[in-house]
């Protein structure tokens, strides 16, 4: 895994997303800079549909590839929400995390 510096002087919050932010959890956390850590927890079946809606338009790969690879994802989503609350995120909806980093902005840690 590459790593790369970045300087979060002068910024009163940053937030790292994707699927492998939770990496970076314990760190943060070791350095005072966590204030939250989250894994969203949306359900299965649209983020299966959304992500074969993009592909298709997107004609990324053949559509029955991305139907395998789709239902692939789906069946192995699970495992990645329980490895990334492994490392310390704590599984929430998008809506949940949108208004504790709102919070966050406003000045109240803790929503």
């Amino acid at each position: 895994m590459a790593t790369r510096p970045f300087d979060v002087a002068g910024s009163p919050i940053f937030v790292a997303e994707g699927i492998f932010a939770a990496e970076i959890v314990e760190e943060c956390r070791r350095l005072g800079l966590l204030a939250g850590a989250y894994a969203l927890r949306r359900p299965r079946g649209a983020t299966f549909l959304r992500r074969l809606a993009r592909d298709l338009s997107e004609q990324r790969k053949a559509p029955r590839v991305l139907i395998r690879r789709g239902v692939a994802l789906l069946r192995a989503e699970p495992a990645v929400l329980r490895r990334q609350m492994g490392l310390g995120a704590e599984a929430a909806r998008a809506r949940e995390v949108l208004s504790r980093v709102a919070s966050l902005l406003a000045g109240h840690p803790h929503g």
